[in-house]
């Protein structure tokens, strides 16, 4: 929430508030008469007392104005208490000029305060003055407001309560220094004649715990240069600031004096303090809990730093002077003791298993882990798992040799049996590095699935039985085709395989050269295979019609559509009724003919079934099918893009291209 400075109108009308025109005041009188009187003070200051008359308020404070009803109107009504409360007071004018972001005319709250305006003034500008904001009243100075006094100190003796015609003049700051660097708040501050580099750090929040205050550096622009001064803590409080200054504070030097470290393998490592008790190797040692169980201790190092700030290392026997066989060294001031450890002086040791297992990965290696217990630890075998084929793979390590040999790895073939080596060598033991590898099992087969809809008699998901399952047997398993089949138009679609997407980008390649942009055509992962159920069904196990399924498979029959569709270099792209025996041209002139870049020589048909022709003559044309008329010339000519969104077109990509290429 932004800070606000908006007058509080949900507050007791205080006693020292003075009454002018337009305050709505309320009399009560009870006791030994009840009787309530409302009135608004007049632009002549009084108020009117029924049955009594006017009463002169104008500048009274409530506390005055209550007396002096007692002192007149109490004479009427004897026995009585009377008292004056304030309803809706008075609004007042106020001018705030100067270094303001708006300056002018405010009508204010008559309970407005110096801040109060110069919140609606939109506060000062980037040269206004915080420290020495002027308050007129009948052109004579009232107050003078000093914003910082009420921000660090909590002091409103300048924010006083404003009249109408107050006039509020906010001038120029006279001081304005800059203070960087390890201060809470570091910024620019206004300063005021006198003020010290000590009252800025109070201004800027103090020094951080970081802070070097010993000496604190100041630059000063004197006589066209620059001259600097060192302020030590001494001068801080006595030393005046001058507009322009800028003041900067460093932070402590990242060194120590009594400080020396030990790392590696302890129980404790860190930063430990020089003095009576750690002077030595073996007191340090002590001090951060002795030796870790993986330390290595016939060699470590101690990193010196000298006295010119370079630095030196020293060998250190920690065996030899933990059992007083060598001398303890004396340490020195930021001396780093490093003890190795013999977990990091060797490479990350780890088992692998691959293939048909549960939780296949890497493994931190442990000591007389066996083929089973890593088997096991893997989270077992799958369903398809060989047992009869588990390898492992071991590295040769020879680090004496001098030569390379012709072997690159050791290789170990086992049999299993409820979890155990049954053939090979029982409890065989892992060392580091080994490969575990989980044969497929070639007797497992998962269930592979087709689909066929459409005019078919019980359309739906059917599982193949076996490798040469073809069309034919999927359609009399699925019943047979309905009486509203078109077995002429059924289409294939299958899945592709990883090799043959990549082939099929490799034929769009070619096929589109530089003519379209490759980034535009968005490859599927299936494609239409050319069919013809029709002789399928006719010549069961044909290898020329009756095609051999695969997984993912999905086989749809329509029905008959006597519909022929025209696209490409046409006047009028539509589709028209199928006609028996009609030529290519009675087609393309139910299009309004050919196009000014059509190559006549070129139309192809996509039929429904997803075979594609070169349309020579009418029996080229069937029911259903997509007639393509492409286009002249190598940049403008038809997009292979186009004619794969043909909503018709059902043909294989491979067999397109094969006939855009002859």
């Amino acid at each position: 929430r932004k800070l606000s400075f908006e007058p509080n109108m949900n507050i007791a009308t205080p006693q020292d508030y003075r009454l002018g025109p337009g305050d709505a005041v309320y009399v009560d009188v009870w006791g030994a008469s009840q009787q309530r009187f409302e009135s608004t003070v007049s632009p002549d200051g009084t108020i009117n007392i029924e049955n009594y008359g006017p009463v002169d308020v104008d500048g009274l404070t409530v506390a005055q104005a209550n007396h002096r009803l007692r002192a007149t109107l109490g004479k009427r009504y004897g026995g009585s208490n009377i008292r004056l409360t304030v309803g809706q007071t008075k609004t007042i004018t106020v001018d705030v000029m100067g270094e303001v972001q708006v300056p002018g005319t405010y009508t204010l709250s008559a309970f407005a305060t110096v801040f109060n305006a110069l919140y609606m003034a939109g506060g000062t500008n980037d040269i206004g003055t915080l420290r020495n904001i002027k308050i007129f009243r009948n052109k004579r100075l009232i107050s003078t407001c000093d914003i910082y006094d009420y921000i660090l100190n909590g002091n409103m003796k300048g924010n006083v309560r404003l009249a109408s015609g107050d006039v509020i003049v906010v001038g120029a700051y006279e001081c304005l220094v800059n203070i960087t660097g390890k201060v809470k708040r570091p910024m620019y501050y206004e300063m005021k004649e006198k003020e010290s580099v000590g009252t800025l750090i109070k201004y800027a929040g103090g020094f951080t715990g970081d802070a070097y205050q010993g000496n604190i550096n100041l630059m000063r622009k004197a006589g066209g240069e620059l001259s600097v001064y060192s302020i030590d803590e001494f001068e801080r409080n006595s030393f005046h600031l001058a507009d322009g200054d800028s003041v900067s504070v460093d932070s402590t030097l990242q060194r120590y004096r009594n400080m020396v470290e030990i790392k590696g393998a302890v129980m404790r490592p860190g930063k430990y303090q020089m003095d009576g008790n750690i002077t030595t190797i073996r007191q340090l040692i002590e001090a951060a809990g002795g030796l870790s169980e993986d330390a290595f201790t016939t060699r470590a190092f101690i990193h010196r730093m000298k006295e010119d700030r370079t630095l030196e290392v020293i060998d250190v026997d920690v065996k030899g002077i933990m059992d007083h066989s060598v001398a303890d060294i004396t340490l020195k001031n930021e001396d780093v003791f490093f003890i190795p450890s013999t977990k990091l002086m060797q490479e990350e040791r780890t088992l692998s298993i691959i293939g048909e297992i549960n939780y296949p990965g890497v493994y931190n290696y442990a000591e007389n882990t066996s083929l089973e217990t890593f088997i096991l630890q893997a989270g077992g075998l799958k369903d398809a798992a060989s047992l009869i084929k588990v390898d492992v793979s071991r590295r040769l390590r020879n680090q004496e040799a001098d030569h390379s040999g012709t072997q690159v790895a050791q290789t170990f073939s086992f049999s299993l049996k409820d979890g155990f080596v049954i053939d090979g060598t029982p409890g065989f033991i892992l060392e580091p590095f080994d490969e575990v590898y989980v044969r497929r099992s070639p007797g497992y087969v998962p269930q592979q699935h087709v689909s066929i809809e459409g005019e078919i008699t019980f359309a739906g998901v059917y599982t193949l039985r076996n490798k040469g399952m073809r069309l034919s047997d999927l359609v009399r398993e699925a019943g047979g085709l309905t009486n509203e089949a078109y077995a002429k138009g059924a289409h294939l679609e299958r899945t592709l395989t990883q090799a043959e997407r990549i082939k099929q980008q490799s034929l769009v390649k070619l096929a589109v050269s530089d003519s379209l942009d490759m980034k535009r055509i968005e490859m599927s992962n299936t494609q239409m295979v050319g069919i013809n159920l029709d002789q399928a069904m006719k010549n069961p196990g044909s290898d020329q019609w009756d095609l051999v399924l695969r997984e993912g498979d999905r086989l749809v029959i329509p029905q008959y559509n006597n519909t022929i569709t025209i696209n490409g270099q046409v006047m009028y792209p539509n589709s028209v009724a199928y006609k028996e025996g009609a030529s290519l041209s009675y087609y393309i002139n139910q299009s309004g003919g050919y196009g000014l870049r059509a190559k006549t020589n070129r139309v192809f048909a996509v039929n429904m079934n997803g075979t594609v022709t070169r349309v020579k003559s009418a029996k080229d044309i069937t029911p259903g099918c997509t007639i393509v008329v492409p286009a002249k010339g190598k940049k403008q000519r038809l997009s292979f893009g186009e004619i794969l969104s043909l909503g018709s077109m059902t043909a294989t990509l491979g067999t397109v291209i094969a006939t855009l290429v002859k």
